[in-house]
């Protein structure tokens, strides 16, 4: 039980299992999916404060004639030009080997439910996932994903990035490779798996930063690393002191990764929301909810995290907690 005005992860005063979380504010509170249901769906929560989370019921949820019959995961938001955007990753049904693409789907609501708009969303004739949405300051909206697939008796995970045309539904040119695993933390397993996903990106003033998965999700050595750029298609640096977060065994951390960025209600705070195994020992696809404080260290102007955490943090800056937990 966190103290008042403090919170202890994961959150919530249950734990809040589910994969590749993805947070975000409208209108004074927050929203959170991830992959919750994989056969079926998405469900949505809300939080007043980021770690108070109450379910509130299915996102979006698979019909009988769904383009996808399996492997639900990684769903996002984005709220562009008065509607919300859903994307979510699947695989193909009916397809073998199997085919992973991207789906996007909209809704008036954050909390929808929401209807498919573009499915698959577009197939460049290799497996797509982990679809993230940015939109840049000047309202140019942009799509990063990973290309995954395998060779050689590994997989892989390549992330790319490609300008979107205004209503989102078709990419502008050819997608532009920018990371793949090539930092030695990267390829601890390199026999099997060799990938870069999860993107997220923001911009902090100076630079496009994003974050990133490496390694496999069920593998404890699962981490993140931090990239940064002076334009959304790069050219991308990779911060040579990652990874920003990866197993800490001590604090009974273990594979912490697929992460969302979000700001506190106040505005003045960066908050990295990102998974861990349930249980640090034997990690598997079962995952919670952490969110722990991101910090821009003054001489170098890169981004760290004040984490992973276990014992007790201060609330968000301006976050209200209407319940005791």
């Amino acid at each position: 039980m966190a103290a008042a005005g403090t919170y202890l992860n994961p959150v919530g005063a249950r734990p809040v299992h589910l994969g590749d979380p993805f947070a975000w504010w409208h209108a004074g509170r927050y929203y959170l999916t991830g992959t919750t249901d994989p056969e079926e769906g998405f469900r949505w929560y809300h939080s007043p404060d980021l770690a108070d989370w109450t379910e509130g019921g299915w996102l979006w949820r698979k019909g009988a004639s769904c383009w996808v019959d399996e492997r639900l995961w990684a769903p996002e938001v984005c709220a562009y030009r008065g509607r919300f955007y859903l994307t979510y990753s699947g695989a193909l049904r009916g397809v073998t080997p199997m085919r992973m693409l991207m789906g996007l789907a909209v809704s008036d609501r954050p909390e929808g439910p929401y209807r498919d708009l573009r499915t698959p969303w577009f197939d460049p004739g290799y497996s797509t996932i982990d679809g993230h949405l940015f939109i840049d300051r000047d309202e140019t909206p942009w799509l990063y994903f990973s290309r995954n697939g395998r060779q050689d008796g590994y997989d892989y995970g390549v992330i790319y990035g490609v300008r979107l045309s205004d209503d989102l539904l078709e990419p502008q040119g050819e997608p532009v490779k920018l990371l793949e695993a090539d930092q030695p933390w990267e390829m601890e397993i390199r026999d099997w798996n060799r990938c870069n996903e999860g993107s997220a990106v923001w911009h902090d003033g100076e630079h496009y930063v994003m974050t990133y998965s490496a390694n496999h999700y069920m593998y404890p050595g699962y981490g993140i690393g931090l990239a940064r750029a002076r334009h959304p298609l790069g050219p991308w640096e990779k911060d040579p002191a990652n990874p920003l977060v990866r197993t800490e065994p001590v604090a009974g951390v273990s594979g912490p990764g697929h992460n969302s960025v979000v700001l506190s209600p106040d505005g003045t705070e960066r908050f990295m929301v990102y998974h861990a195994h349930a249980d640090a020992q034997q990690p598997s696809a079962d995952r919670v909810v952490c969110i722990d404080r991101l910090e821009r260290d003054a001489p170098t102007g890169w981004w760290r995290l004040r984490g992973p955490t276990r014992s007790p943090q201060p609330l968000p800056a301006g976050a209200y907690r209407s319940t005791s937990t």
